[in-house]
């Protein structure tokens, strides 16, 4: 961004002139952008400035294009072809880093790994469908969401968080249509090959042997653990999940 010579002092008045238009403050720009209220505090006193993957964002906030956030002063229609010159920048922008490596693209063995999960998971429900002693309709719904997020740990995840996560302390990961709110817990680039591990991990794991245990716990109880031990296994593989994830996450912040 330096190299880009943006006059910071009057960057940083252009964003706090229209965060104070729109009636926010500084945490609520923050909150838009999943930052702390430093990060903007810092970029309206000319301190520092946003890495370029904000500033999309950042300009999408504030109702203004890319183009007048650098330049920091609303644009007139006629001044310039306004239209192809953000364009230009948000192209830019968009190419400024290396497209973010997936997991599959280096760890091929967890492909494999989720397969054979996968294969037990669907083993278990056929045996819970045919011949459990209580029949677990939850289970379906659960093995397909435990199915899709241990597809995207094990296959499409981000191998490496942008810098900026190294830079500023964020609780959310964002990759597409998939969130992940991690209350307390500083996402960085230390801490995220281990949140991912153990991540895809526990999914796989219990995906492959909730179907099992519930097959087990039904011919035990019977009648009894239809509504008591649904409510168990699921308590136990949530909080699990979320328990795996912030110990391997605190660890290493």
């Amino acid at each position: 961004m330096d190299t880009m010579k943006i006059d910071r002092e009057r960057f940083g008045a252009f964003v706090a002139a229209l965060r104070k238009e729109k009636g926010w403050t500084q945490q609520d720009l923050a909150d838009k952008l999943f930052l702390s209220n430093k990060a903007v505090s810092k970029w309206e006193r000319g301190i520092s400035l946003p890495d370029t993957e904000l500033l999309i964002p950042l300009a999408q906030s504030l109702g203004v294009s890319v183009t007048e956030l650098l330049m920091g002063e609303k644009m007139q229609e006629d001044t310039m072809k306004t239209d192809e010159v953000e364009e230009i920048v948000k192209t830019a922008i968009a190419y400024s880093d290396e497209k973010p490596l997936r997991i599959y693209q280096l760890e091929k063995k967890w492909i494999a790994l989720y397969g054979l999960c996968l294969a037990a998971a669907l083993t278990g429900l056929f045996l819970n469908d045919r011949y459990g002693a209580v029949k677990w309709e939850s289970l379906k719904v659960w093995t397909a969401l435990n199915a899709f997020f241990g597809a995207y740990f094990c296959i499409f995840v981000k191998a490496k968080l942008p810098e900026y996560y190294d830079k500023y302390q964020i609780s959310i990961y964002s990759d597409g249509p998939f969130r992940m709110n991690l209350a307390g817990l500083r996402i960085n680039n230390r801490n995220w090959p281990h949140i991912v591990k153990w991540s895809r991990l526990w999914l796989c794991v219990s995906m492959a042997a909730v179907p099992f245990i519930a097959f087990i716990i039904g011919g035990l109880g019977g009648s009894r653990w239809s509504d008591t031990g649904d409510y168990i296994i699921h308590m136990v593989y949530l909080c699990g999940f979320f328990a795996a994830v912030y110990i391997a996450g605190k660890k290493r912040v």
